[in-house]
């Protein structure tokens, strides 16, 4: 039976914030952005030769065939560097899996899309499209991208034969032996990948012979077989009975299905992931210029100090910006405990963004600061806002605008929001702008009483906690 689109998501979040998962990219992943796939490519040579690619169902004997007739494989190179040099734009799956905290990227495409989406999500690729670079480690890299089958740039190594195939042992010496590590230790998502190429065969092969049936769970979509998409009832029966058997040859590999009517159905499946990852990272919103009873100095720190910790607990990843008169004790509370209970692992557990100073151009600060907040942002699925005030230029508290452009920006991005009203200021603000939308804001009906009203340090954590922990996939 097939798994779950949520069991897909809770398992491959988890793989993922363990520092465990990976992607495989085959070619239905390029194709949304203008690239062929391998029959698309094959099918103008096949006719050069007078054959008919739809007729033909070992394509590496017609690519082979193409190569005997021209006697070399220049041509084929041309057709490759041709296919896939062309300007296209990434589409959205690549987008969210480049943007995903993922550290291993295998493919067998050609084109430059996995590297080029990495590159624009701020991250830099380690591009490994030769066994020779394999042994050489990129400064300051984010990603690693295997292209176990040759890079555009580089076509008369691709390898797209029948005779590349029989030699890939000694033309890509050691790829097969990464990826079977990978197989071993990390997760997998196969995503626009047929399991029909006879190198990845093999390479199952193996790591089941070695490892039976004690093989690490991957996961894999498929587009379920559709009674519309056929004219003869037999013939669509058939296909479904296949497709079935196909799920059941995959899981003795460990390799799970999770079947789609659509393929947009993926995208919106890498969109829950990628907004179920970022919800472990929480958002500490708040400034607090002056304090009133019952928040007075000491109490108000207690608290930002214990929910900081407490979140920490939580396996939540806390940012800050390092507020007026709370910020210290948001980065006081996480690192007792990430100093104490988390191996001091302090990267995988807080990040402290202090805003930058000096800018002595009003215009420049805001527009900087802004763009600034929007980064800070953008890695964060929960914002949460305590207190919110500051001195204006008169010398008069007021609320911090800065937090409350933080709750615009969270919502813009689809954060989780929870202002804790009780604390004042902003959050106040903030809390009735929340209380006043409040079916945008489900998640909170149950709590709107505690954050508006509790003062007790307690109470109000634990409502916290569990409003992010009902919230977070575990």
């Amino acid at each position: 039976m097939a798994i779950s689109k949520e069991e897909l998501i809770r398992k491959y979040v988890r793989a993922i914030h363990d520092g465990n998962a990976a992607v495989f990219a085959g070619a239905g992943l390029s194709r949304p952005s203008g690239f062929v796939d391998w029959k698309g490519l094959l099918r103008p040579l096949a006719s050069d030769i007078g054959l008919n690619v739809d007729k033909e169902h070992d394509l590496l004997s017609l690519a082979q065939f193409y190569k005997n007739k021209k006697g070399d494989g220049s041509s084929v190179s041309q057709e490759i560097l041709n296919a896939f040099s062309k300007d296209v734009n990434l589409n959205d799956n690549i987008k969210i899996l480049s943007r995903l905290p993922i550290y291993t990227y295998w493919t067998t495409n050609y084109d430059e899309l996995l590297e080029s989406g990495i590159r624009e999500a701020h991250r830099k690729p380690d591009v490994k499209s030769d066994f020779k670079r394999l042994p050489i480690t990129l400064h300051d890299r984010d990603a690693v991208v295997y292209k176990m089958h040759g890079d555009v740039n580089d076509p008369a190594d691709a390898v797209l034969t029948k005779s590349d195939y029989e030699q890939y042992s000694s033309n890509y010496p050691m790829f097969r032996t990464v990826l079977e590590s990978d197989i071993v230790s990390k997760t997998f998502l196969f995503i626009g990948f047929s399991f029909e190429d006879p190198n990845f065969d093999y390479i199952l092969g193996q790591v089941h012979l070695l490892l039976g049936e004690e093989v690490r769970e991957h996961f894999c979509f498929s587009k379920r077989v559709q009674e519309s998409d056929y004219s003869d009832m037999e013939e669509y029966k058939y296909d479904y009975k296949k497709q079935d058997m196909q799920e059941d040859n995959l899981k003795r590999y460990g390799i799970q299905t999770v079947f789609v009517d659509s393929w947009d159905e993926i995208t919106e499946i890498l969109c829950d992931i990628e907004k179920a990852v970022k919800q472990k990272n929480v958002f500490i919103s708040g400034s607090a210029d002056e304090f009133e009873t019952p928040w007075t100095k000491t109490i108000a720190e207690e608290f930002a100090g214990r929910l900081s910790a407490e979140l920490i607990r939580c396996d939540c990843r806390i940012t800050t910006g390092f507020g007026l008169g709370i910020g210290s004790s948001v980065v006081n509370g996480a690192l007792d405990v990430i100093y104490n209970e988390k191996f001091q692992h302090v990267d995988e557990n807080l990040r402290i963004r202090p805003f930058p100073q000096n800018i002595m151009d009003p215009k420049e600060r805001k527009t900087r600061w802004k763009k600034y907040r929007e980064d800070m942002l953008d890695e964060t699925g929960i914002s949460i806002f305590i207190f919110g005030n500051k001195k204006n230029s008169a010398g008069n508290i007021v609320e911090a605008d800065g937090c409350i452009q933080e709750f615009e920006i969270a919502v813009d991005k689809g954060n989780i929001i929870i202002p804790v009203a009780s604390t004042g200021y902003a959050a106040r603000s903030i809390f009735n702008r929340v209380k006043a939308d409040i079916d945008n804001y489900s998640y909170l009906k149950s709590y709107l009483g505690v954050l508006e009203n509790e003062t007790d340090v307690n109470k109000l954590i634990d409502a916290i906690k569990e409003i992010v922990r009902n919230q977070m996939i575990s």
